[in-house]
């Protein structure tokens, strides 16, 4: 009982750390555009791009990044999961960090290396909900509910330089009072038999 107390005390003081660090991204204004080759906001993501396709990582480019952006991070999500009861908060599709501010954006087809040079950056990509590193694509169950997917930037005041290894919750831990604005592309999916 005594290392039951203590586990649900270590998982409760977890997810208020993570919820807070949410929160204060929340308060961020959503001023950068975000937006993709492969889909339109609240468009429809293809197959290729799902793990139930060719589980490719989307292209992705963005604007409008606030002065004093030093460096981005990346978080892709589906909320949807917790709205569903399936999950008790987003599964993580893709994390990545450690972008320069110089960066227009990230090509498709991303290796899922823990550690990149693309178009001459180093950058990094960090661990999604399947405890790998890179893109992993849009796997809804095949019930014929339609997913969102958030494919979210955040603008840091800071060159955090950050280890690999990074989730989601310590990504936004590790930003915490440095997130000077985000933006967001949304993209659906579902999955019928």
């Amino acid at each position: 009982m005594k290392n039951l107390k203590k586990s649900l005390g270590i998982l409760t003081g977890t997810l208020a750390m993570a919820l807070s660090a949410q929160i204060f991204a929340a308060d961020a204004p959503e001023t950068i555009s975000v937006t993709s080759s492969v889909i339109d906001h609240h468009g429809t993501i293809p197959l290729e791009y799902s793990a139930y396709g060719d589980n490719t990582s989307i292209d992705l480019s963005w604007s409008n990044l606030p002065a004093g952006t030093v460096q981005l991070a990346l978080i892709l999500d589906d909320p949807k999961v917790v709205e569903l009861g399936m999950m008790p908060t987003p599964f993580v599709h893709w994390v990545v960090y450690n972008i320069p501010a110089s960066a227009s954006g990230l090509p498709g087809g991303m290796a899922g290396d823990a550690e990149l040079s693309v178009n001459g950056m180093n950058i990094v990509n960090g661990v999604n909900g399947t405890r790998r590193t890179g893109y992993f694509g849009p796997r809804p169950p095949a019930n014929g509910e339609l997913h969102s997917y958030h494919f979210r930037v955040y603008a840091l005041d800071a060159d955090l330089g950050l280890e690999t290894g990074l989730n989601k919750d310590q990504l936004l831990e590790a930003a915490d009072g440095h997130i000077l604005a985000t933006g967001m592309l949304m993209g659906h999916y579902e999955h019928k038999e």
